[in-house]
């Protein structure tokens, strides 16, 4: 078989092996056929929460077997024709035989990065918060634009997103934000995005023209439904009251309408302004610190099998997760994955897929990779 098309066929088995062992197939298999049978059971369907959660994890479970079966079947069938054609002489059918398995190979790609989409909470929304490092303009702006990145990712996903909190920069950019990200796997794509993001560039503030390093935090938290607990001891916690910043109207700028609550055992700070009333800006900020406490006890479960546990840390050298160079040469490089791109400009514009499907599977697997930083 030609170099090409043996090339798609490792692709293919190595996404098809990873699909198997993260499902543990045998186990998935049983699993299904456990489902199958509580959907059957019309007592199911007394309690509408439960069968709606059974009939979730049945569709994602079949969904992935059926995906993997196919694939099996459809490598098989085209392996053999491209052996077959090239026996006989064959270029044209040999030739569409690799472009099946071309196309073959992204899917493989693209289920395998759905298949790890199985996290308690994958398949949440997700809240994103973002943090401005020290350094000012430059880092308010960069925060800036990260927002506007994972903005961008979301709407190119067909997800939707609102500003739940805003604080503006000095001179550009913003101090802080949270933005709230509603569609299916909103979470399970966005939260291996927590960490420290480096930019490197000629700042457009320097009237010399010399080059920055600025840095910005992310983090990621899954929104939680009221069929998982959280317990919050209302003693522990701190609720403070201030007058909202930014666009908004006269009313939301004039009153203390803003809310924020500080949770004292941990120091998670969450806070919320977007809405008029002070009651319903509490209720957002609540609804914050559940999820934070909650994907505080998912990164503990994660950190005891894992040791690249996503946590909050300086916002500085060391604590990097990717860097976006954009001169003196323009790169952007993931520096858990390895995974680069040549293009900072698309990726700046939500072209985050790549990055995001590599480091998921990092997750899985446990690899680990060694990886030069750039400068």
């Amino acid at each position: 078989m030609r170099a090409e098309a043996q090339a798609h066929v490792d692709s293919i088995n190595e996404a098809l092996a990873l699909l198997r062992r993260f499902l543990d197939w045998d186990r998935a298999l049983r699993r299904l056929d456990e489902l199958n049978a509580r959907v059957e059971d019309q007592s199911l369907w007394n309690n509408p929460k439960e069968a709606q959660a059974v009939m979730r994890e049945r569709r994602r479970l079949d969904e992935a077997i059926t995906a993997t079966r196919d694939i099996e079947r459809e490598l098989s069938d085209t392996a053999e024709l491209i052996e077959m054609a090239e026996a006989e002489g064959d270029a044209e059918m040999a030739d569409e035989g690799v472009a099946v398995l071309k196309t073959l190979a992204d899917r493989a790609q693209a289920d395998k990065v759905k298949a790890l989409l199985a996290g308690e909470a994958d398949a949440n929304d997700s809240y994103i918060e973002i943090n401005a490092g020290a350094g000012g303009t430059e880092s308010q702006d960069w925060a800036g634009m990260l927002q506007r990145m994972y903005t961008r990712w979301a709407e190119r996903r067909g997800m939707k997103v609102e500003l739940i909190d805003f604080h503006a920069g000095e001179q550009a950019g913003i101090k802080s934000a949270t933005l709230l990200v509603k569609g299916e796997n909103a979470y399970g794509y966005a939260k291996v995005e927590s960490g420290v993001h480096r930019l490197v560039r000629i700042s457009p503030y320097d009237s010399a023209a010399r080059r920055h390093t600025s840095f910005s935090s992310v983090w990621v938290y899954p929104v939680i439904d009221d069929n998982i607990e959280v317990e919050i001891n209302e003693s522990e916690l701190r609720i403070d009251t201030y007058r909202a910043s930014g666009a908004g109207g006269q009313h939301i700028n004039t009153t203390d309408s803003a809310v924020r609550i500080t949770h004292l055992p941990t120091g998670i700070v969450v806070q919320c302004q977007n809405q008029r009333s002070q009651h319903k800006n509490k209720a957002e900020a609540y609804n914050q610190l559940r999820a934070r406490l909650y994907e505080r006890e998912l990164a503990e479960r994660e950190a005891a099998a894992n040791a690249e546990n996503a946590s909050k840390t300086d916002i500085g050298w060391g604590h990097q997760i990717r860097s976006y160079v954009l001169q003196p040469y323009q790169l952007v490089k993931d520096l858990r994955t390895g995974t680069t791109s040549t293009s900072p400009g698309d990726v700046l514009d939500g072209d985050l897929d790549e990055f995001m499907a590599s480091a998921l599977s990092q997750r899985v697997t446990g690899e680990a990779v060694v990886v030069e930083d750039v400068d």
